[in-house]
């Protein structure tokens, strides 16, 4: 593929990846006021305006390093963390785990929903290729989600089952999440974790044979 090729690749997964992480995280900030913390909602990230949730690192330059260093055939990032005052929660130790779990659920919903309508519509092929990119970036965002280190959701998850002395003690790599993240993406053994699991999914979608 040519740089040209390469550029407009990377526009679209990139302009599929903010659709996908927008939705991720307004569940996250959704779940959370439900729940009796308004701070996501007055920090404004209950909102489905990507602007609000851009960080430059996990959303511009994460998937810019991956989408370059695997010749254009993968982009994957993040946004911003919802803001989440645990004090606010009614039940803080429950709350935290269907506030981790909402954004990667979400995803894998709205992977379904789209794989009903790439079955039911009969669309020109561009806009077949388009939402089937959506869906494996939504499967892919749920998936990575859930691993368990800070400060991505599986985090959160693994802290609200944790004992609180745990949890503390766990919560303690998350300046250092991002270094941990990357190096074992370098790795390649998140790269077979993480895949292995999209596929199946994308195969229950009738996305793959």
């Amino acid at each position: 593929m040519n740089i040209a090729g390469l550029f407009i690749s990377f526009l679209l997964s990139f302009g599929l990846l903010i659709i996908a992480v927008t939705v991720h995280e307004f569940a996250h900030g959704w779940v959370a006021y439900k729940f009796g913390d308004t701070t996501a909602k007055y920090s404004g990230r209950l909102t489905f305006n990507p602007l609000a949730h851009i960080d430059p690192l996990w959303t511009f330059l994460l998937p810019l390093f991956l989408f370059m260093s695997t010749g254009g055939q993968f982009v994957f990032g993040a946004a911003k963390p919802v803001p989440i005052n645990y004090a606010s929660l009614r039940n803080p130790k429950r709350d935290i785990i269907w506030i981790g779990a909402s954004g990667p659920l979400v995803n894998f919903i709205f992977a379904f929903i789209l794989s009903i309508v790439l079955r039911s519509i009969h669309s020109p092929w561009q806009i077949n290729f388009i939402v089937e990119n959506l869906i494996i970036i939504n499967v892919v965002l749920g998936v990575f989600n859930l691993i368990p280190i800070p400060p991505l959701d599986g985090s959160r998850i693994l802290m609200g089952i944790l004992p609180e002395n745990l949890a503390s003690k766990y919560s303690l790599i998350e300046p250092y999440g991002f270094i941990i993240i990357i190096s074992l993406l370098w790795l390649g053994i998140f790269g077979r974790i993480i895949w292995s699991a999209v596929n199946f999914i994308l195969r229950l979608l009738g996305v793959l044979p």
